[in-house]
């Protein structure tokens, strides 16, 4: 089967759904949107709770998992990614952070012209709904829904004047002039059901006679003419796995992510030459960082005990349980309708560091697991910290020439001084909120990592143990105007035409956040720049 189109889009996630939303609003663009999962028709998905549940789930989560890690104990670390209608806008924890100002300022100064805070902020004012409204940094009217948690726990309060105790400042919108502070996160909820780029982008459109959506097709690589792309390969997974060719007059876009953008290049030819050829896969352009420059936040979880006060440990229990289930199901509000975060605060490691350099992500619930080996939820609370801008550095490369193995993942977390110093101060900074006489009456032992574990030696081998992924991988393509770079400022892949990467593999430096909100301006600025390209 043949079929031309004006722009394919591969990958049906967060930035792809964003993107072919973008390009079919001109109804003479013919755009086809190739999703390698299926539609996003699992209940769980769009109840926020049962983000907890997806983590594992074989038929909408890739589930890779890293290499073992040296500086974790050769420990292989899961890295759920979506693999359905919205990618992993529909198995996240829905928490909307867009990063700091100096972040972007920071992509801008290493010669990426138009990516500024400044020039980048009507993008993200563009996309959103914010049921708050608009103000110099909100914006009303776009496509996503941006809210707050109603009806929060009494725990997070407390938390929040704990921090506040402990010298951080009330911030009331992390995504407006400052992020630093303690402060209730913004969330892609929308009464009560999640509001992933399928629903708010995807769902909308799927009428649009001049945009075409295929799941279960997985791209196999880019087709190219001489130095330029011209369509792609796809097999369609529940269908025998055939061969299919789809053929563009405009664009090739990849919105695969971290992994899967540069594990597209590679099965293409694009990439190190050497690998390649070692690959068994023939060389169509060398670029030797397509794969490199792979970073994401490490987090560990500090768990306090509690008594005297409700979390998600009372609320599990039968009567109650079955009280937030109707409460959802009629009014879709309670438990159910929670993110996987309720709370944020962003801190200082060091007084000397100019901006906060550590995110704390709070629940008021916490787990451990029985002797069956199954996670539990116990009296208590967690706070999970992650250092913002590690210095390590890590890696995607195919293993073969098979588009259906799993790439090999070398995050290498850790592996600089720096990080494991940054990541043992967040911990004790965690740890002084829980000591604030603001819990008093209500703090019993501390669940992890213990009483037991004081030292600097005993928080990093702790932090060696446990710490697992925020799941915020970025920069596997990253965009520059130096060797290692592997598009431009306007997001071409280097060397051939035809073929831009829009997805969170093309930051060159990881945000001091939550990554979701970003890559949607992605999305919204490589259609602008695809659109302006062709009229002129």
């Amino acid at each position: 089967m043949d079929d031309t189109y004006d722009h394919i889009v591969v990958g049906a996630g967060t930035a792809g759904c964003a993107l072919a939303y973008q390009l079919s609003r001109e109804s003479t663009n013919r755009v086809l949107l190739l999703e390698a999962g299926g539609r996003d028709s699992h209940p769980m998905i769009h109840i926020p709770l049962g983000f907890a549940f997806l983590m594992k789930h074989k038929d909408i989560n890739w589930c890779y998992q890293t290499e073992p890690e040296p500086e974790l104990q050769n420990r292989r670390i899961d890295w759920p990614r979506g693999r359905v209608l919205g990618g992993c806008s529909s198995i996240n924890g829905m928490v909307h952070i867009r990063g700091q100002r100096e972040d972007f300022d920071h992509w801008a100064s290493l010669g990426n012209r138009g990516w500024s805070y400044d020039e980048l902020l009507p993008y993200f004012k563009h996309h959103e709904h914010n049921a708050k409204g608009s103000n110099r940094y909100r914006g009303v009217g776009g496509p996503l829904w941006v809210d707050e948690v109603p009806c929060q726990f009494d725990m997070s309060a407390l938390f929040v004047k704990a921090a506040i105790d402990e010298g951080l400042a009330f911030n009331e919108d992390f995504n407006g002039a400052t992020e630093d502070g303690v402060g209730y996160f913004q969330v892609n909820i929308k009464r009560g059901r999640r509001q992933s780029t399928a629903v708010a982008y995807l769902k909308p459109i799927r009428k649009r006679t001049n945009l075409t959506v295929q799941t279960h097709a997985l791209t196999t690589r880019v087709l190219f003419e001489d130095d330029r792309a011209v369509g792609v390969s796809y097999r369609h997974t529940r269908r025998g796995g055939g061969s299919v060719t789809a053929r563009c007059k405009g664009e090739v876009i990849l919105c695969g992510g971290a992994i899967n953008s540069p594990q597209l290049l590679e099965l293409s030819g694009i990439g190190d030459q050497a690998r390649l050829a070692s690959g068994g896969v023939a060389v169509k352009q060398h670029l030797p960082g397509v794969g490199e420059n792979l970073q994401d936040h490490l987090t560990v979880n500090i768990c306090q005990g509690l008594k005297g006060i409700n979390t998600y440990y009372e609320e599990v229990k039968p009567l109650r349980f079955l009280e937030n289930l109707l409460q959802y199901i009629f009014a879709r509000r309670g438990m159910l309708a929670f993110p996987s975060a309720q709370v944020g605060a962003f801190f200082r490691t060091d007084p000397q560091v100019e901006r906060p350099d550590a995110q704390i992500h709070f629940a008021p619930a916490a787990g451990e697991y029985n002797d069956k080996g199954t996670m539990v939820t116990v009296p208590g609370t967690t706070a999970t910290v992650c250092y913002l801008r590690p210095s390590s550095r890590g890696s995607v490369h195919i293993q073969s020439d098979d588009p259906t193995q799993h790439p090999a993942i070398c995050a290498n977390y850790l592996s600089s001084e720096n990080d494991r110093q940054h990541l043992i101060a967040g911990v004790k900074k965690t740890r002084a909120i829980f000591a604030s006489p603001v819990l008093e009456k209500h703090r019993t032992s501390e669940l992890l990592p213990g009483d037991n574990v004081q030292s600097d030696e005993e928080i990093l081998d702790y932090i060696r143990r446990e710490a697992v992924s925020v799941y915020h991988p970025v920069g596997t393509c990253k965009m520059g105007n130096d060797g290692m770079a592997v598009v431009d400022d306007r997001l071409r892949v280097r060397g051939v035409s035809g073929l831009r990467i829009a997805d969170a593999s093309v930051m060159p430096t990881i945000l001091s956040g939550n990554t979701n909100a970003a890559c949607i301006v992605i999305a919204d600025k490589c259609a602008d720049m695809i659109l302006e390209d062709r009229r002129s």
